[in-house]
């Protein structure tokens, strides 16, 4: 909290904290982590979920029950956001072998977040049935609902050998509602600052801004550890990522906050 304050930072994503995931805190640490926040004037954009972070083949009906628990500590956040995932698909198939069963866990995932008046932030990750942005595109088509949006990451399309401006942004820019900052290299899919890398940040902003997008620019550097479950810069790095950020936004024109 004290690196958000001296950023100027006055959202945060809320993933895990105390070495547990958001969706393993019991009530009375989400009550601690809640005080602390509203105390120092810092509030949640989105939970960070893990929803759909798991194989096609796993226990959906498992699943379900701590979506209900994500669809809870949203209202306890005051946030509308729930990040969630499309399912990993098993090495030894293609996605295609699985749209069925992905849309249908996406169709009740959506229909559930429409009763409780939530909406899902679609993370394009590799390796889950949305890492391209035809089956982003195909996510949103078929499930189409206002209760479902794009998370857009740079980054993670980089890493599937994907341009994030010329390949995924015309297919989904009408479905962008929330964005991760977050940069990365085709050659080694090491992750960079933004604006160091080859995810195109300044042109996606660019382009999300000119049609008069107002939402969220996530930090999710990533800069000191990066993989599947886990990403982590710590505060020197973060501070990086913060103000190469705020360059990019200095150059279009744009505020800070």
């Amino acid at each position: 909290m004290d690196v958000l304050e001296d950023e100027a930072i006055s959202h945060i994503e809320f993933r895990g904290v105390w070495n547990k995931n958001v969706l393993d805190l019991s009530n009375a640490e989400l009550e601690s982590v809640r005080n602390q926040l509203r105390a120092r004037g810092i509030r949640v954009s989105a939970v960070g979920s893990p929803i759909g972070k798991i194989s096609v083949h796993d226990d959906f009906g498992e699943h379900l029950q701590k979506f209900e628990r994500a669809i809870a500590i949203a209202d306890t956040f005051d946030t509308p956001f729930i990040r969630i995932f499309s399912f990993f698909i098993p090495d030894d198939s293609s996605a295609d072998e699985h749209r069925t069963e992905v849309l249908w866990r996406i169709g009740e995932l959506v229909r559930r977040a429409e009763e409780a008046g939530v909406v899902l932030l679609h993370e394009n990750e590799k390796g889950i049935y949305g890492e391209s942005p035809a089956r982003c595109l195909d996510l949103f088509a078929t499930c189409s609902s206002t209760s479902l949006q794009a998370v857009f990451d740079p980054a993670n399309f980089v890493q599937c050998g994907v341009k994030p401006f010329h390949e995924a942004l015309p297919l989904l820019q009408s479905h962008v509602a929330y964005v991760h900052i977050k940069d990365a290299l085709f050659e080694g899919k090491r992750v960079v600052p933004a604006g160091e890398g080859d995810g195109e940040v300044r042109d996606v902003l660019a382009a999300l801004f000119q049609r008069g997008y107002n939402g969220f620019l996530s930090l999710e550097p990533h800069l000191a550890l990066s993989s599947a479950f886990c990403g982590f810069s710590g505060p020197d790095l973060f501070r990086i990522a913060a103000r190469s950020l705020k360059s990019i936004l200095e150059e279009l024109g744009q505020p800070w906050c």
